[in-house]
C-alpha cells in the first residue's frame, strides 16, 4: 500500500514539474509569437516624406533618411475627422456652443453710426448785397451765435447808391410817391429792416459800412469767408447748426434690410459717456441703396438740448428683440464661421467627451446682430467651435482633412522635388483646385496694406533662420503695429470684414506674444501660429505676389510646422543654422 502511495506522489510532483516549466515556456513563445505579428503588423514611414509607408525599417527612397515607426490607427476616427490634443485647445483657446442654446435677447442686433448734423435745422447765412467785408465779427468754426447778433460789416457802393436814391425819393414822396415806395421796396430786398430805412431817411446821411445781422441761432459749423473778402449777392458767409438735435446715421446691410422699419426704438450708446444710454426712433430708412458699399442709410434724430452729442462722434446703436420671418431657423456666432468664397463652413464637435472635429459646410441666410441664420447644414444641439475656429482649421489642414481651403480633404498639397504649381498639385491630390484658388475680393488698398504686413512678416522669419532672438521681439512689434493700421473701413463687403476681424485677432495676438518673449523656442511656437493664419489670410484676400507656403515635418517636436517665403529656397525658421535647409514648398500660392 505504502508502495502505490508514492508512486502517485512521484506522477503527481512530476505533473507539476512539467506545466511549471512547459507552461512557463509555452507563454513566452505565445507572448512572442503575438509581438511577432505586431512587429509584422507595423508600417514605417519617413518623417521628411510622410507619403511613404513602409512594413518594415529602412531608409526612404526619396531621401534616404531612416524610416521611423508610424502612427498607430486612427483611434477609430470617421476619414473627414481629427483630434486635437487638450494643450492644443487650451493654449488656443479653442472654445465650442452648442447651437439652439443661446440666451434669450441674443437676437439683439448692433449698428455702428456717427452723429452728423440735422440737415433740417441748418441755415446758411448769406450776403444780400455785394460788395468787401470790412469787418468779420466770426472769429472761429464752433461760436455760438444769436439771432440778431451782429455778423459783419460790408461796404457795398450798390447799398450806397440805394441809400442816396431814398433821400432823394424822401423829398419827392409827397409828388412821386410810387418812386419812394419802390426805393423803400428795393432795400427791403437787401434784408434792410423798417427802422434801418426810416434812420436812413430821417437823417439824410447814407451809411458807408452796413452791418449784416444772424437771421437764426445756432453754432458755426463753417466760416466760407474772411475779412476783406469781395463777396457777391447771395454768395454763402457762415453755414450755421442749430443742435437742439442731431442725427446718428446707421449703416444697413443689404441682407438686413427686412429687419427694420420706422418708429423701432434704438438704444444709443458712445464712448463717450460708457455708462449712459440714450434712447430714439428710427425716422428715416433712405429708399435708395449705396451700390458702392451696398447697404441704406438709417437714421435716428436724437435730443442733444445738453449738448451731449457732437457732430463727427461715433456711436453704436441697439435694437432689441429683432426675430427673423422664419422662426424656426437657427442662427450661430458669426465667429463661429469660415468663409472662401461662395462657400461657408464650420467645425463640428463630433464627440461630446473628446476634441475630435469635423469640418460641416453650412447654408447662411440673414445677418441678425452678431449671429447669423442658418438654412443648412446644422441641426439643434449640434456643438460648434465658437472661438479659436482659424486654429482648428490649421489643424484639419495640417491632418490632410478637410478643411477650408481644401473642399475635398486627403493628401495635403504638396510639390514634388521641392516646387509643382497649385495647378498640377491640385489633380494629384484629390483637392478642388477652383476652391483652393477662389478669393474673396477686396480692393487693391487692402491688398497693399497686407503685403505690407507680409514684408515685416518676412522680416521676422529672417530674424528666426538667424537665431536672433532680439530682432525676432523687434520686427515682432512692428508688424503688429502695422497689422493694426491696416484700414478695415476698405472691406466693404461684411463676410471680408468679419473674416478679418477674426484673422487680426489671431495675428496680432500671435505677433503680441512674441514680441513679449526673449525665448526664441516660445517664440518660434507663436510664429507657427502667425504663419498659419497669416497663410490664410494671403489665400483668401491675395497680395498679387507668388508666396510659397514652406514645411518642416521635424518642427514642432516632429509634428511639423509651415512657414511663408517669397522665395522657393528653403530657409528653415524652427532650426536655424542648425537645420536650415530642412524642408519643402508644399504650397504655392499664386
Amino acid at each position: 500500500m505504502k508502495k502505490y502511495i508514492i508512486y502517485i506522489a512521484l506522477v503527481v510532483l512530476g505533473l507539476l514539474l512539467g506545466w511549471l516549466l512547459f507552461g512557463n515556456l509555452s507563454n513566452k513563445q505565445a507572448e512572442h509569437d503575438h509581438n511577432e505579428v505586431t512587429e509584422t503588423n507595423k508600417m514605417w514611414t519617413c518623417s521628411m516624406h510622410p507619403q511613404i509607408m513602409q512594413p518594415e525599417p529602412g531608409d526612404c527612397p526619396i531621401c534616404g533618411m531612416d524610416l521611423i515607426p508610424a502612427e498607430s490607427g486612427a483611434d477609430g476616427l470617421l476619414a473627414d475627422q481629427f483630434k486635437l490634443t487638450e494643450n492644443a485647445m487650451a493654449l488656443a483657446n479653442v472654445q465650442t456652443s452648442i447651437v439652439g442654446s443661446g440666451k434669450p435677447g441674443g437676437n439683439t442686433i448692433k449698428l455702428s453710426g456717427k452723429i452728423v448734423e440735422n440737415e433740417e435745422s441748418n441755415t446758411v447765412q448769406v450776403s444780400y448785397f455785394s460788395g468787401r467785408i470790412e469787418r468779420l465779427n466770426v472769429s472761429f468754426t464752433g461760436e455760438e451765435i444769436r439771432k440778431g447778433q451782429l455778423l459783419a460789416t460790408i461796404y457795398s457802393p450798390e447799398l450806397y447808391a440805394a441809400q442816396q436814391e431814398l433821400i432823394t425819393a424822401a423829398s419827392l414822396k409827397e409828388s412821386q410817391p410810387k418812386l419812394y415806395q419802390a426805393v423803400r421796396n428795393k432795400l427791403k430786398l437787401w434784408k434792410l429792416s423798417e427802422g434801418q430805412i426810416n434812420k436812413i431817411e430821417t437823417s439824410g446821411k447814407v451809411l458807408e459800412n452796413f452791418p449784416v445781422y444772424a437771421t437764426v441761432s445756432g453754432t458755426v459749423s463753417e466760416k466760407l469767408v474772411e475779412q476783406g473778402d469781395y463777396i457777391k449777392q447771395g454768395q454763402p458767409l457762415l453755414k450755421i447748426a442749430e443742435l437742439n438735435t442731431v442725427w446718428a446715421n446707421f449703416d444697413v446691410y443689404e441682407n438686413q434690410i427686412d429687419l427694420f422699419k420706422k418708429g423701432q426704438e434704438m438704444v444709443i450708446t458712445t464712448k463717450a459717456y460708457p455708462n449712459k444710454e440714450f434712447k430714439g426712433e428710427v425716422s428715416f430708412i433712405d429708399p435708395v441703396l449705396d451700390t458702392r458699399t451696398r447697404t441704406v442709410n438709417l437714421r435716428v434724430v436724437l435730443n442733444n438740448t445738453n449738448d451731449e452729442f457732437k457732430p463727427g462722434m461715433f456711436v453704436e446703436g441697439k435694437i432689441g428683440s429683432i426675430s427673423s420671418t422664419q422662426e424656426q431657423l437657427l442662427s450661430i456666432p458669426s465667429t463661429a464661421v469660415l468663409w472662401t468664397g461662395e462657400r461657408s463652413v464650420v467645425y463640428l464637435k463630433s464627440s461630446p467627451d473628446e476634441p475630435v472635429f469635423e469640418m460641416r459646410e453650412v447654408k447662411l441666410g440673414n445677418t441678425i446682430g452678431d449671429n447669423y441664420e442658418v438654412l443648412d447644414g446644422l441641426e439643434n444641439g449640434d456643438e460648434i467651435v465658437t472661438n479659436g475656429t482659424f486654429t482648428v482649421d490649421a489643424a484639419a489642414q495640417l491632418q490632410s482633412k478637410k478643411s477650408m481651403m481644401n473642399k475635398k480633404g486627403g493628401k495635403a498639397i504638396t510639390g514634388h522635388e521641392g516646387h509643382l504649381g497649385m495647378q498640377e498639385t491640385a489633380s494629384d491630390t484629390g483637392s478642388d483646385h477652383s476652391e483652393m484658388n477662389k478669393r474673396i475680393k477686396v480692393s487693391l488698398d487692402f491688398q497693399n496694406q497686407l503685403k505690407t504686413a507680409f514684408n515685416d512678416y518676412l522680416s521676422l522669419k529672417n530674424a528666426l533662420v538667424k537665431d536672433d532672438a532680439k530682432k525676432v521681439a523687434n520686427d515682432a512689434k512692428k508688424l503688429h503695429n502695422t497689422l493694426n493700421l491696416i484700414d478695415m473701413t476698405l472691406l466693404k463687403d461684411k463676410k471680408a470684414h468679419d473674416h478679418w476681424m477674426k484673422l487680426e485677432k489671431e495675428l496680432t495676438s500671435s505677433t503680441k506674444s512674441i514680441a513679449e518673449t526673449s525665448d526664441i523656442k516660445k517664440q518660434r511656437n507663436h510664429f507657427k501660429h502667425l504663419s498659419s493664419h497669416l497663410a490664410t489670410a494671403i489665400q483668401l484676400f491675395g497680395i498679387n505676389e507668388k508666396v510659397y507656403n514652406q514645411f518642416c515635418p521635424m518642427a514642432d517636436n516632429n509634428k511639423g510646422a509651415y512657414w511663408l517665403s517669397k522665395e522657393e529656397k528653403v530657409l528653415n525658421p524652427y532650426f536655424g543654422d542648425a537645420m536650415l535647409t530642412c524642408g519643402e514648398v508644399k504650397q504655392v500660392i499664386e
